[in-house]
């Protein structure tokens, strides 16, 4: 079965970046490019992953773990949470909200891909 994964990134060179790499992997990358909306996309189309940007326009990607974390429907779903600032204190926040991955930009491809396998159980 193909893992379908859900992009809310606002840079556009890093979500084609990440479509790339993880198209090639074998994965169904649908993507948002702002915090708006992004709760209900996923509440619509519930995806085998979330790839979550911690700073978005709109809402923040923060807030939309929060929610999706407090929701039962979306309670399980696996987040890899992105950002491009490394600082101790954003991993923890994230973390605390539901995270289950915390990956900092610039990020290697072989990481990424590793990771998606992790969080989709392939």
């Amino acid at each position: 079965m193909t893992p379908r994964v859900l992009l809310i990134e606002d840079e556009p060179n890093i979500t084609e970046a990440i479509r790339f790499i993880l198209s090639r992997d074998g994965c169904e990358v649908v993507t948002l490019a702002d915090g708006l909306g992004a709760v209900q996309a996923v509440r619509k189309d519930v995806p085998d992953l979330l790839i979550l940007d911690l700073m978005l326009p709109g809402v923040s990607g923060l807030d939309i773990l929060v929610q999706l974390c407090a929701d039962p429907e979306t309670a399980l779903l696996p987040v890899l949470m992105l950002t491009a600032k490394g600082q101790g204190r954003d991993r923890e926040a994230a973390e605390r909200a539901g995270a289950n991955h915390f990956m900092t930009k610039p990020f290697s491809n072989d990481d990424m891909r590793a990771a998606v396998r992790a969080l989709t159980g392939r």
